[in-house]
């Protein structure tokens, strides 16, 4: 008596295998193995398939094969119940404790609708997408970057100056059976100019020269190592700056004068050497400094855009013909 399962009250259509106990569909105790398990739902499933289904309908119209074919479905979904652990142990749970209904639908439809991929492949696999389409992403703008910069006569020149003082444009020019169709030569100095501008010219911001470590995955990866640089690098700075009281470093009154101006270190990196000199001359790593510096420059831009002619078009539009204004229209 005490292998047989116990009565259970609270059950609901809806969940698991409706009014019926999982354990008297298949006809096992709730003590039974995994292997009883599934030796009685594999009996029962020939016996109710309803490909191997030889009963008489009921009635001459089909009923009892249509009642086979319901409890092979009541079959399954007792067995899909047991034969997993953590399920298992939720439904032991449901019939132990009959009146927790809104815990025992939360944990049935939790696990019924949970992904079945296991989330961490489907956050690297993504993950992984994202970094290749941002690598040839990058390739994509730098080479724009660079058959931009061979078209502009000053690089152009200046590459072609270099190719020639290193020979290279002179090896393009063959005689005899080597010789060549002047759209290959063409070609082929292109190439030698491309190579020495990227050679030449070191490329900064968002056209710069992708490197694998700048890709999503690497950052994720290598996230715990900027970290702790990181913390290691602000101790080193309290202490220097804060507990002995050192004097800033170039180095260190270009970092604050950055942070000031809010710009990425590829952004402050693309200034001109006279514009850093001119940042450390007028001692903009002070806040009152820089706050005088903002102010100017503020004002600057303002008269250069009263004096540009495109801003006194745009101003005179809006005042005219802008926005806000009513006219009538003639057809």
């Amino acid at each position: 008596a005490a292998l047989l399962p116990r009565p259970a009250r609270g059950l609901t259509d809806r969940l698991y295998c409706g009014r019926r106990v999982c354990y008297e569909v298949l006809g096992v105790s709730r003590q039974a193995s995994k292997a009883e398990i599934a030796r009685a739902y594999r009996q029962l499933a020939r016996q109710y398939h309803p490909d191997r289904y030889r009963g008489e309908p009921a009635g001459g119209e089909g009923g009892g094969a249509q009642a086979a074919h319901e409890k092979f479905l009541l079959i399954a979904a007792a067995y899909e119940t047991l034969k997993d652990e953590e399920t298992r142990k939720d439904y032991d749970y449901m019939l132990d404790h009959p009146e927790e209904y809104y815990r025992h639908y939360y944990h049935y439809y939790r696990r019924r609708l949970a992904p079945k991929v296991d989330v961490t492949i489907v956050i690297l696999v993504t993950v992984c997408v994202i970094s290749v389409f941002q690598f040839f992403s990058w390739w994509s703008s730098y080479n724009e970057a660079i058959n931009y910069l061979a078209s502009v006569p000053k690089y152009r020149i200046q590459a072609t100056e270099i190719a020639r003082q290193q020979g290279l444009l002179n090896k393009t020019k063959e005689k005899g059976k080597n010789r060549r169709s002047k759209e290959e030569i063409r070609e082929e100095e292109e190439e030698i100019i491309k190579d020495i501008i990227k050679n030449k010219i070191d490329i900064k911001g968002g056209y710069q020269k992708p490197k694998i470590y700048d890709i999503l995955l690497f950052q994720i990866l290598l996230a715990p190592f900027y970290w702790c640089k990181y913390i290691v690098w602000y101790c080193w700075w309290i202490y220097c700056f804060t507990i002995k009281g050192q004097e800033y470093g170039v180095e260190e009154k270009l970092y604050i004068i950055r942070r000031y101006m809010k710009m990425s270190q590829s952004q402050f990196d693309s200034l001109e050497d006279h514009q850093k000199e001119t940042f450390l001359e007028r001692q903009l790593w002070i806040r009152e400094n820089y706050e005088v510096y903002k102010q100017e420059q503020e004002e600057e831009l303002k008269k250069k855009m009263a004096m540009d002619p495109r801003w006194k078009r745009y101003r005179r539009w809006m005042k005219n013909e802008g926005p806000g204004r009513l006219t009538f229209i003639d057809d």
